[in-house]
């Protein structure tokens, strides 16, 4: 598979990883912004952007083995690596897969078991048909950049099956060892209470100030922030992803 990647800016390596149906320029403002302080190195999945599509499943840990063989193929042994969406689904695999890979993690609206998951979207995969995608502004968008512009039918099949896909990680999750920044909308995909579990088996959750330090991984929710404006705030989302790459953290009043 050739896979589409694009780098920009210098310093430490970023993996910036797209959502579902999404290229690189979907991701919109943060990638510039990133690119000041980082070498950026933006990739499209398989079947997505400019990235052809294979005769192969559309799987998070097929996703994550692409993401670790274009590292191998630049060179790279080891990288921050942020995605929203699918992109952050595939950086948990990632993580888990690939372990040395991860410097730090940053997922941005993803979860790690189907139950997390939105009552509300659960009872929408079922009724997912490929006829719900094609002739839309999206299958519009998805032809300008695509290898095979007449194989968006093949391709919505392969990402209904993804959604299928039984999620149930949490065994893995538990054997991260990186830093993970957590971000999601206070009205995302994944309910509250998921990332907050996400968050505790990362090592968070602990009372502050009280001696014992602060977990090396962090949770941010979002206020007023569906699932598809979360990447739409790119100020936002680099005042909280920069500070963590740079273990910046804030200073209390008992200046601890």
């Amino acid at each position: 598979m050739n896979i589409y990647y694009e780098i920009s800016g210098e310093g430490d390596p970023l993996i910036v990883l797209p959502g579902a149906y999404m290229a690189i320029p979907d991701m919109g403002e943060i990638i510039p912004m990133l690119a000041k302080t980082h070498k950026v190195i933006a990739m499209e999945f398989q079947g997505h952007g400019r990235t052809e599509d294979i005769d192969r499943p559309i799987t998070y840990e097929n996703l994550a083995d692409d993401v670790a063989g274009l590292m191998d193929a630049l060179h790279i042994e080891k990288a921050d690596v942020f995605g929203y969406s699918m992109g952050a689904g595939a950086a948990i695999q990632l993580t888990i897969r690939h372990p040395e890979k991860v410097d730090q993690l940053i997922s941005a609206s993803a979860g790690y078991d189907m139950s997390g998951m939105q009552p509300a979207y659960t009872a929408f995969i079922p009724q997912m048909k490929p006829e719900m995608f094609i002739g839309t502004p999206m299958e519009t968008a998805w032809k300008k950049l695509a290898v095979n512009p007449d194989g968006f039918p093949a391709f919505v099949d392969k990402m209904i099956a993804l959604e299928h896909e039984p999620l149930a990680w949490e065994a893995g999750v538990k054997t991260i060892k990186s830093p993970v920044l957590v971000i999601a909308g206070d009205s995302d995909v994944v309910t509250l209470e998921h990332e907050v579990a996400f968050f505790k088996l990362l090592g968070g959750g602990v009372m502050g100030d009280m001696g014992t330090p602060l977990a090396a991984s962090r949770l941010a929710i979002l206020p007023a922030t569906s699932h598809t404006a979360v990447i739409n705030q790119p100020d936002l989302l680099f005042r909280l992803i920069e500070p963590f790459l740079q273990g910046e953290t804030p200073k209390s009043f008992m200046g601890m």
